[in-house]
């Protein structure tokens, strides 16, 4: 009879093979084993699902700004962890803007470290920065345990970690293609967005015409470009224009290694159903019309975007200008860590997509784009990192029930499907005793 530290039994399980009846087996914090649901186990603890309940694997998201240190008023490592954590995520990766010092040297890589130590309720890596000026310092921060690397080729809305021209992205890609270090990008062209109209006042449409779609393609191409010339492996952040879905299929084909994602917002949100003034909708590359949304989650399920992550960019009540309700004025960003779940279950459900789908594109494929082979897949052998879902019962969003620091959403009010009653990570219940891990490229 097989031992273990804690069996969980599911009636329903999401495993790499698809969905079915399991018992999961743990030791040591690892799956140890898969076996039918009524299979006989000798553990120290056993924990049954109820009859409503899916075990998935822990969801891992790779776009989150803690914003700490330096603006942990926006944000930070506590309150960013337990959101996550309440909403079945067990795995975040910081982006290095928005903190102060932002992560462009191993030393603001420290700085992070030692701000989060200890006060992180769920795993957490770290993305380096490529800004102009710090080639030079990448392969340094990728030695220390970065995962990978962000460059903006439009200002970021924050002076200290500034765009890549041409040339600059062409110097990272050379700097970090011989690392085999994967570079993401925020893609959107700044001479278009300097031809469009400005982002001032309260109408939303004037903010959707003054960051069009041909700021994103145009800024893509220029990106597949320069990959294919520095051989590099290069990954489009928050997609929202679904028109340049095809030159990404193509230079695929064409050898270029390039991934994709995009945001629960992007697939759930519609420019139509904005209210003017509405600037908790804020976030660049904006959220776009309908027909454009069905077209991104045509995109999903035909595997053009690879996975779907928060883009969680918070920021204090005061600097999305409620006041005034100016899109020009208000930050730009989503807040929406905890629901990112329940957000795209209720919108690929009515669709008919499945629980392993979501696993898919919220787990297995972020963890891959990562290097966390430990993470993603509920498997013999990887972190027993898992959320308790229960996919059908519906709740109302409480901007008040959110961990969030600064509990701003779009979804306020909003009907949604799919609770999270339980996360584990390593195998243990997520208290609130932080037991998170900082986490390191694998073989740094």
């Amino acid at each position: 009879m097989p031992a273990a530290d804690l069996v969980l039994r599911a009636g329903r399980a999401v495993l790499p093979d698809g969905e079915r009846p399991a018992a999961v087996l743990v030791t040591g914090g690892r799956v140890t084993a898969v076996l039918p649901a009524d299979a006989p186990v000798t553990a120290a603890a056993e924990v049954v699902l109820a009859a409503d309940e899916v075990l998935l694997p822990g969801l891992v998201d790779t776009h989150v700004h803690v914003n700490e240190p330096g603006r942990t008023e926006w944000e930070g490592f506590a309150t960013a962890t337990r959101a996550a954590a309440a909403g079945g995520i067990t795995t975040i990766v910081d982006m290095p803007l928005n903190s102060l010092p932002p992560t462009v040297s191993v030393a603001a890589l420290e700085a992070k470290r030692d701000a989060a130590r200890g006060r992180v309720s769920v795993d957490i890596g770290f993305w380096g920065g490529a800004v102009p000026g710090n080639a030079a310092d990448l392969p340094a921060l990728r030695a220390a345990g970065v995962l990978g690397f962000k460059a903006f080729l439009v200002d970021s809305g924050v002076p200290e970690f500034p765009p890549l021209d041409a040339a600059g992205l062409a110097l990272a890609l050379a700097t970090v293609g011989p690392l085999d270090a994967l570079l993401l990008v925020h893609a959107e062209d700044p001479a278009t967005l300097a031809g469009a109209p400005p982002p001032t006042g309260r109408a939303y449409r004037d903010f959707l015409a003054s960051r069009p779609p041909t700021a994103e393609t145009a800024a893509i191409a220029t990106l597949l470009s320069a990959a294919r010339a520095a051989a590099a492996r290069v990954h489009v952040l928050h997609l929202s224009a679904a028109a340049a879905v095809p030159m990404l299929r193509a230079a695929r084909a064409a050898g270029v290694r390039v991934t994709a994602e995009t945001c629960p917002h992007y697939l759930a949100l519609a420019a139509e159903d904005v209210p003017d003034g509405a600037t908790e909708f804020k976030c660049c590359p904006p959220v776009r019309e309908a027909a454009n949304r069905d077209a991104l989650w045509a995109a999903l399920a035909a595997g053009d975007i690879d996975c779907v992550v928060s883009d969680h960019s918070p920021c204090t009540p005061d600097l999305k200008r409620a006041d005034t309700g100016d899109f020009g004025a208000a930050w730009g960003g989503i807040a929406s860590l905890q629901i990112a779940l329940p957000v795209l279950w209720t919108e690929a459900r009515r669709r008919g997509h499945t629980l392993a789908d979501i696993a898919r594109w919220q787990a297995t494929a972020p963890a891959h784009l990562a290097g966390l082979h430990g993470k993603g897949r509920i498997a013999p052998g990887r972190d027993a990192d898992f959320a308790v879902f229960a996919p059908d019962q519906p709740f109302t969003v409480d901007p008040a029930r959110l961990a969030h620091r600064n509990p701003v959403t779009p979804y306020a009010g909003r009907r949604l499907t799919g609770t999270v009653r339980a996360t584990y990570l390593r195998g243990h219940p997520v208290s609130d005793t932080p037991t998170g891990q900082l986490l390191v490229r694998e073989g740094s």
